[in-house]
């Protein structure tokens, strides 16, 4: 074994799938990526990371509901967009071509294009943590979802799939606006 960083230390225990959250203020639909998330039991009860830093974050807070929308490996380079952009300035949506899903019981849209949309309410922000807890209230899965190859961030720009590196680092450093 070699030495780690302990800034590194995360990216051990990180292997959850990619997600998109979706968002919506009434007036404008947003969506981020988000490569940390977690279950926290057995039911419908998730957690994710994020925090003010995050265009979404405000809304998060104001509306307390998302979707978060599960992509296949091949939305890779639409996740590394939505990741690389800032809602504030753009509209992910249109750059990336992906559909919004009308939803049941939040506004927020899911995305027709994942896997699974799953419709949530915010339980609770652990500010101290940048931690969001989620239930979940309605979700939705394509057919042989199960089968299908998720995406898993590695922390450093590249991503695993299938047992598959794939390398992102070049387009996550080009798409980053100035100061974010």
């Amino acid at each position: 074994m070699q030495p780690l960083s302990i800034d590194r230390v995360s990216t051990l225990i990180e292997r959850g799938p990619v997600v998109l959250v979706t968002t919506s203020d009434g007036q404008q639909d947003n969506v981020m990526t988000v490569s940390w998330t977690m279950v926290t039991g057995y039911g419908g009860t998730l957690a994710m990371a994020t925090g003010p830093w995050n265009h979404s974050y405000k809304t998060l807070k104001e509306t307390r509901e998302c979707v978060v929308a599960v992509p296949s490996a091949d939305l890779l380079d639409a996740a590394v967009t939505i990741g690389t952009q800032s809602g504030a300035v753009c509209d992910k949506f249109a750059i990336t071509k992906l559909t919004r899903r009308p939803s049941e019981r939040v506004r927020p849209p899911g995305i027709e294009e994942c896997l699974a949309n799953i419709e949530c309410r915010v339980v609770e922000f652990l500010d101290r943590h940048n931690i969001i807890i989620l239930e979940a209230v309605a979700a939705h899965a394509v057919e042989g979802w199960e089968a299908a190859d998720m995406l898993h961030a590695v922390g450093d720009g590249t991503f695993l799939t299938g047992g598959k590196r794939l390398d992102r680092r070049d387009a996550m450093r080009a798409k980053l606006p100035p100061g974010l």
